[in-house]
């Protein structure tokens, strides 16, 4: 019970008026500071379930969190933005990041039933706007994460193409941009194909079903096994036929664009 107490909060009155709440609880888009909906922050606060014995509700640390994650900004930047010591900021953002990772598996998983893959692929035939696309299954790409490099002989691994530091993040999504896998580690210099040959989905080929493909950009090799990857034409080679292929492709395949935004 001690150690439970220590790791919470301690009471603090919250101040309404700053800036960032009063743009909240005004109804005003949440989207700009915390890059959520409110509908997707309703999910998420119930997904979490917190119980809260102190003067904090869920909903503010949940805000407190998304903030910090959106902005990338210091705990001290938190801080001042929502009026709260620096050190309640540490241990919110530290205990709703155990929380969220261990509810991952009900939000980021593979359609469970064939229904659920046919909603998908439909999904993505309307994306499309061509019955071609009728077996799709997924979208994949990668992005970087922002990171403090790591000292050592190695930290030059982590600086990308843009030459800020980062790690890397593989990720499928669905027809309405939900995640269903991610990989995520990999140092910034190293190319996603190299990233998507490691990952599991690569190695154990559990997704997607036979006759199925994943649609993805022309970083990655297109591929019919061990994992059916359908990428566009290369710009040597476009006729008509290829050309109107390639705008049914990026039509469909730029779900995973906006995910990932």
């Amino acid at each position: 019970l001690r150690s439970n107490e220590q790791t919470r909060p301690r009471y603090c009155r919250i101040n309404l008026s700053v800036p960032v709440l009063d743009r909240f609880f005004n109804k005003q888009d949440p989207r700009p500071d915390f890059r959520v909906s409110r509908e997707s922050l309703s999910v998420l606060l119930n997904l979490l379930n917190q119980d809260r014995r102190h003067g904090w509700g869920a909903t503010i640390e949940t805000l407190v969190f998304l903030f910090w994650l959106a902005s990338g900004a210091s705990y001290g930047v938190v801080s001042r933005a929502f009026g709260i010591p620096r050190s309640t900021v540490h241990r919110i953002v530290h205990r709703v990041t155990e929380e969220v990772v261990a509810i991952r598996h009900q939000v980021i998983h593979l359609p469970k039933t064939p229904e659920d893959l046919e909603v998908v692929s439909q999904g993505f035939a309307g994306l499309a706007r061509h019955r071609a696309f009728v077996k799709a299954a997924g979208a994949i790409d990668g992005c970087h994460i922002r990171i403090k490099p790591p000292s050592g002989p190695d930290g030059h691994c982590y600086r990308n193409r843009k030459l800020f530091p980062s790690i890397l993040l593989q990720a499928v999504c669905d027809h309405q941009g939900r995640f269903i896998d991610t990989y995520v580690g990999w140092p910034g210099s190293v190319h996603d194909s190299r990233v998507l040959r490691h990952s599991l989905l690569y190695r154990q080929s559990v997704y997607p079903p036979p006759g199925h493909f994943i649609l993805a950009d022309g970083g990655y090799p297109c591929l019919q096994s061990p994992l059916p990857l359908i990428t566009p034409y290369k710009r040597g080679n476009q006729g008509v036929a290829a050309q109107r292929f390639n705008s049914h492709h990026s039509k469909a395949r730029s779900v995973i664009e906006r995910a990932l935004e």
